[in-house]
């Protein structure tokens, strides 16, 4: 599938919301970003653009990217050190394999809400929003592309 196509299919402010939602339980940061390359190796593409995107530069070290690449149709989630070594590579791999069913059924937006929620869930068991400093949005919500 083609970026266009798949993005014309995509309801972004319904995207926008999910992550808000769930970056307002918790301090962590969550980015949907969709890339126009072909890939063989996704991980490999989200890990460089996870860099590119100042991921890493969370205050927490808590941010979590889901990469989708609709020519290749693949996407992969990672999330930075702090978030990583609490919840592992197998939930990583379990968010990935429930968007990927509601993807096959063509329910894009969907998918990606779930993979949000999913990410929010996580993030607002072990990085709760704190009560006694304001929380900063620290990388922007919207849905990125290249």
């Amino acid at each position: 599938m083609q970026v266009k196509s798949f993005l014309d299919a995509v309801e972004s402010e319904r995207v926008v919301s999910a992550i808000r939602a769930a970056e307002a339980r918790s301090s962590g940061e969550i980015r949907v970003h969709v890339t126009s390359r072909t890939l063989d190796d996704v991980e490999k593409a989200a890990a460089a653009q996870f860099e590119a995107l100042g991921m890493t530069n969370t205050r927490e070290r808590n941010g979590v990217l889901i990469y989708i690449a609709p020519s290749s149709q693949k996407l992969a989630v990672l999330g930075d050190r702090s978030i990583h070594a609490r919840c592992g590579t197998d939930f990583w791999r379990a968010v990935v394999s429930a968007m990927s069913d509601d993807f096959r059924a063509g329910r894009f937006t969907d998918g990606i809400v779930k993979g949000v929620a999913a990410t929010g869930e996580v993030l607002a068991a072990h990085f709760p929003r704190s009560t006694d400093r304001p929380d900063v949005n620290e990388l922007p919500d919207q849905v990125s592309e290249d």
